[in-house]
């Protein structure tokens, strides 16, 4: 398997070599899902596509209305 070698920072930190990046379209501000195959016994890194959250109510939404499927929409793509 061709890689890189990169270090692990004291607060297990790494930076993902931009060779990688590029070939896994990673860009500043993606979200990134890391996995641990035991069957392969690697590390895997993937692009994270988050799904699109629509809202068809037929009516003005209230900002509070707004502000909770934002938080709900942020709670889903973090896990």
């Amino acid at each position: 398997m061709e890689g890189e070698v990169v270090k692990v920072t004291r607060n297990y930190q790494v930076t993902i070599p931009a060779s990688v990046r590029r070939k896994a379209g990673i860009e500043e501000g993606d979200l990134v899902k890391i996995c641990y195959d035991e069957s392969e016994d690697v590390i895997k890194i993937y692009k994270y596509r988050r799904k699109r959250l629509t809202v068809k109510l037929g009516r003005p939404l209230t900002v509070e209305e707004m502000e909770k499927a934002v938080e709900e929409a942020l709670d889903e793509a973090l896990t």
